[in-house]
Formats: C-alpha cells, structure tokens, sequence
C-alpha cells in the first residue's frame, strides 16, 4: 500500500509514486476557472503513452494515435492539426513554431524550427506612420501584421522525416472534428467571447467563429467548421503543395491583395523548414536542451541557470524573498542581452556560445547584490568574452519507445490578427509584431528589441517559444513549455528550477506561484500566492514589485521518473489535458 507524508499537496504527491486505479487516471472535465488555481492540477500517471496539451479532444487524439503504435512525433502531429480545429485561438495552420524532439534511437535530440518568415517585400519601416512613430493598429491587427505561415510545413517536415504514420492518418481525426462538428465548450465559448470585439472587425471571422447575433458560441452548441475542413483535405491529399500551392495558396494571396497584406503565392511556394541544433546547458548534473534562435528562449535559460547554479537555492526556501530576489536579478540580466544579441541566425552572429558560457555567468553573477535590486536603468547588455503573446499554446508528447516531443506554436496575439481568409477556414497570425518595427522601442509585451531584430525580407522574427527537455543520466526527465508572450522563458526557468531546486512532482512544479522581471519596464511581477510579507521584503530591497491580475504561463508538461510518466497540464487556464494509457 502505497502512503505520503501529509502535505499541501498531499494527493499531487500520492499520484506521483503510486500506480492509480484506472478511473482515476482521466483528463478533469472541463470547469468554470476558481480563484485558487493550485487546487485543480490532475496529475496522470503513465507506463505507455502520454499526451499532454491545452484541449481535451486534440490531446485524445494524440493519445489515440500512441495507443495504434504511432511514435511520439506522429501524435504530435495528429494533435497539433486537431488544436486548429478545436482550439483557435492559438491552435492553428496560419502560424508557426518550433518542435524539439528527443530520439531514443540515437539517445540525440534535433529542434525543428517553422517559424514563420517576413514576405519579400517587407521593409524595415513597414509599421512607422508619417510622424515616425509605430501605427500599432497596423502592426497588430492589419493583413500586413502577417508573416509567411510555417505550421502546415513544419508539423509536415517532422512527420515525413521523424513519424511513422501516413498523412492521410494525421489529418483524418482533425478533418473529420471539423466536418462533423465540435461541441463548444466552456472553455471555447469563454475564449470565443474575450475576443468577440474584435472578430466582429473582420466580416469572415464574425462568420466563422461567433454565432448570427455577432456574439460567441453558445456552450453545449455543435460548432462546424466546412471550410476548414476542405483546407485540411487539401494538405491530406496534397501535402505541402496542398497549402503553399494550388487553391489554397490562391485564396490567401488573394485575400492579401485585397486587405493590403504583403503575403503573396510566391511567399508561400518559397517557405522553408529549417533543422537546428538545439541550445544546451548543464545545471546541477542535468542536462538542460532548448530552443535555439530565432528563439531567445534557449539561450537564456541555460544564462539564467549558470547564474542561479552559483548560489544554494534550496537553502534560501523556495519563493522566499532571498530566492526571489536572486531570481529577479538574473532575469533583468538576460533580458537586457536579449535586447541586443538575439535575432534570426541566418541574417544576424548570435552570440550562442558567449552568452550560455559558464564564465560569462559568473562574471554576471557578481554584478548581483545579495541584499538589494539593481535598478534597470543601470543594467546594459553585457559585455561578451571574447567579442512571444500570451496566446501561444504548447503541448508535451511521450511514448513507450521513449521518444518525446515538447511543441510551441501561435498566431501570436489570441486569435492572431482576428483576420479569416475566405474559404480556408483559417485566421492570419500577426507575427510581424515580433520584429523591432523600431529598434531600441518596446514591442506589444513591453519587450526592448534591438537592430538584430529589424524587419528584413524573409526573415524569422525573433521569439520567446521555449520547448524544453531536461536530461537526467542521459535520458529525458523533465519535458516542458509554455505560451504566455514574453513570460515564457521564465515560466520554463522556474518549472525546471522547482522541480531540480526544490524536488516537486511535476504538478507541484508547474503549480507554485510564478514571478517575471523583463528588464524594462522594471517592474517585477509576482502572481498571487506568493507571501504578504515576502512582497514586503521583496519591496524593502528595492524591488518595483506589482501583484498580477492575470496569471503566467501555462505549462503542459511531462516528468519522466521511476518507469513512469507523469503528467500535470497548468489549470491556470482552463480546458487542458492529461491523456494516458
């Protein structure tokens, strides 16, 4: 008989060591979100297969596919086509993203960048208005607010190189949602409604997503998507060709020459699918792996950690105002490198080596005072050796070969730029806001970007996404990511340093309060949770400390331990799934 220490997460630690009856092992079913969100993990226990994402019937879907024989890649795949039926706000084939892979094969792990590109024509001064400043209204919300969708090539890319099931079989569950109908859930129905406003702008989006008063779908309603299933039919028939040529292709250029979009037939037919290294760091005798640019997040993970690994966390108390500190202070050092190295690779030097250098971190480590905050405006990228929105969605894969996939993908912005292309059943994503429309200002998550991140023609606008997987031993132990803009980096930081630090279960991890400092603006913010008189210590040190009215991040994440898999997905929103066999 199984038993656990009583604790505040006394059933989180019960599931996390002890094989559960089968009825217990079930993704939650879906609920209005209460305030006390650390109460509504469902960690799942698994020997088989798991799946773990932001919507219960995409997140099945993929577990069906495990339970057929499918690999870890091939249930990404089928899930991330399903999210663009069932979860449209994020979940997408007008977007792009990045797949981080760990092959049990080879024991090696290769990071599948398709983010999306700049159109050809784009200019560096594509958002600024006649006064010279940025028209945010254009850079957030207009047909030139879009780059060159990667989604329908990269998901693509890794099935025909790493899956092992046809085409036609990763597309037919989502086809078959979109044709026959998806009950609206609460939450869609809460999603369709935070965003109604602004889909009513666009006459093909009001279409598509809300119902004929203008208003979002009713809960309990059956919702079809016909044109979105003739989009996904295309691409299980045709493949890449299904969707950056032929009809598809048409109808989006054509929908781009009308609104004025940049976007054109040749853009599309030009995309491309790019395989990178991805970035590694060793923390504590893990081994952390991450994405590499044109994400920041990689690098300045393993930054953060080589400065963090100089000072004995544990013994601080975790989220104590010593910990805490200690934390903000490393973050406002990375983020102030972040607004000068990082950028696409293929057009910029990143720095990769320098800034994830162990020397390099401690010689930011000293600038870190134990006993009081840096102000920001003292803080400037740091002098090397030697010379992405809130509503991203990520979703965690592991199956019985031992492969495991940890995918991010977004139209940036919720619902993209709440702009539909007639006929495709698809929204524009409005990534181009990623870019520095003007160097050295702060883009729509207050990010200070610097030239390297200036628009130029086919380029990857820089990102936040962060697919991680933590090594133990060599084999994957810790597999995570999390939407949220530029929260994202160090949502990853804490989850993998709560469970590496401090020994949480999975669901503990991704539980805990959470806290962000971006440099600038210099504010820290701390979710609630966090002690009253913490915040007061954080406060006399000098911190500019502001409670969060919405909460950070939202983790799908799966630990690896003991011969089990354990899976926790973050109820800070709700909707998501654990899916296990």
């Amino acid at each position: 008989m199984c038993s656990a220490r009583i604790a505040p997460f006394v059933l989180l630690l019960i599931v996390a060591v002890c094989p559960l009856p089968r009825a217990w092992a079930q993704p939650p079913a879906e609920a209005a979100p209460i305030i006390d969100y650390r109460q509504r993990f469902v960690p799942v226990a698994g020997r088989q297969g798991m799946v773990v994402g932001p919507e219960k019937l995409a997140t099945e879907i993929g577990l069906q596919v495990l339970r057929e024989g499918g690999n870890a890649v091939d249930a990404a795949v089928a899930t991330g086509f399903a999210l663009a039926v069932t979860y449209p706000r994020a979940g997408n084939l007008g977007g792009g993203g990045f797949m981080l892979i760990h092959r049990a094969g080879d024991a090696r792990q290769t990071f599948i960048d398709y983010r999306e590109m700049a159109p050809a024509t784009a200019a560096q001064d594509l958002f600024i208005d006649e006064s010279g400043k940025v028209d945010k209204l254009r850079e957030y919300f207009s047909h030139q607010s879009a780059g060159v969708p990667g989604t329908v090539a990269g998901l693509l890319y890794a099935l025909e190189k790493y899956g092992t099931i046809s085409r036609e079989r990763a597309l037919a569950p989502a086809i078959a949602l979109a044709r026959d109908g998806i009950e609206v859930s609460f939450a869609l129905h809460f999603e369709l409604a935070a965003r109604a406003h602004q889909l009513r702008r666009n006459a093909e989006a009001a279409r598509l997503f809300l119902d004929e008063d203008g208003n979002a779908r009713a809960m309990g309603s059956s919702w079809r998507q016909q044109d979105l299933a003739w989009t996904l039919e295309q691409i299980a028939r045709k493949g890449r060709a299904g969707f950056y040529a032929g009809e598809v292709a048409r109808r989006i250029d054509s929908e781009m020459r009308r609104g004025g979009g940049l976007i054109t037939a040749a853009d599309l037919a030009a995309y491309e699918v790019v395989e990178r290294e991805p970035v590694r760091g060793r923390y504590r005798g893990f081994e952390v792996v991450s994405a590499p640019p044109p994400s920041s997040g990689g690098i300045h993970i393993v930054q953060m950690l080589n400065i963090l690994e100089g000072f004995d966390l544990a013994a601080m108390g975790h989220n104590s105002a010593a910990y805490l500190h200690h934390l903000a202070e490393s973050m406002k050092l990375a983020y102030a490198d972040r607004s000068r190295y990082l950028g696409d690779p293929d057009f910029v030097d990143v720095p990769t080596a320098q800034l994830t250098d162990k020397a390099y971190a401690a010689r930011q480590r000293a600038l870190i005072r134990p006993d009081r905050a840096t102000p920001a405006v003292q803080i400037a990228p740091g002098r090397l050796l030697g010379g992405e929105s809130t509503d991203t969605t990520h979703y965690t894969v592991a199956d019985r070969f031992g492969n495991v996939v940890s995918n991010t993908y977004t139209l940036n912005f919720s619902f993209g730029s709440h702009i539909a292309v007639p006929g495709t059943g698809m929204l524009l994503n409005n990534e181009m806001a990623d870019f520095a429309a003007q160097p050295g200002q702060a883009n729509a998550f207050g990010l200070v970007q610097g030239e390297a991140n200036r628009i130029e023609p086919r380029k990857r606008p820089l990102s936040s996404m962060s697919p991680t997987i933590v090594l133990r031993d060599g084999r994957p132990w810790l597999a995570t990511g999390s939407p949220g803009g530029s929260v994202i980096i160090n949502t990853v930081l804490q989850t993998v340093l709560n469970a590496a630090d401090f020994d949480m279960n999975i669901a503990a991890a991704a539980a805990a309060p959470r806290v962000h400092h971006q440099w600038q603006p210099d504010t820290l913010r701390v979710e609630e949770g966090v002690s009253v008189d913490t915040l007061a210590l954080l406060r006399a040190m000098g911190h500019p400390v502001e409670v969060a009215q919405r909460t950070q991040g939202r983790t799908n994440s799966i630990m690896l331990r003991d011969g089990w898999l354990l899976g926790a997905t973050d109820a800070r929103r709700p909707g998501g799934a654990v899916a296990t066999y």
